[in-house]
């Protein structure tokens, strides 16, 4: 038996998830393969999301529909603002999630 998909998304993590939900809401038959369903959306051994840099990435996510923002908000443990000591131009804020829950959230979500 032969099945055809729109997308074929190979890999799990963080781009993976995102690339496989972004293409599913927009109607694409999506595959999504990863050797260990375990690992899905897996976070690094240090669990942030925003900060200087990855924070602009995570806002241009958000403003295309992502979901990275929105599970973070559901699944942070820690929130804090970054560099209050500098100028508005550099603050940055930056979350702590909780492994194991930003895991399942992001599992649950289509």
């Amino acid at each position: 038996m032969v099945q055809e998909y729109d997308v074929i998304v190979i890999g799990a993590g963080h781009a993976g998830v995102e690339a496989g939900l972004a293409s599913a809401r927009r109607g694409a038959k999506t595959l999504m393969l990863t050797i260990n369903l375990d690992n899905i959306a897996f976070m690094p051994c240090n669990p942030s999301v925003g900060g200087p840099a990855k924070g602009i990435v995570v806002r241009e996510i958000d403003a295309l529909g992502g979901q990275m923002a929105k599970t973070i908000d559901k699944t942070h443990i820690q929130m804090r603002m970054l560099n209050t000591g500098k100028g508005p131009a550099v603050r940055a804020l930056r979350a702590q999630a909780d492994k194991v829950l930003y895991q399942q959230e992001m599992k649950t979500r289509d």
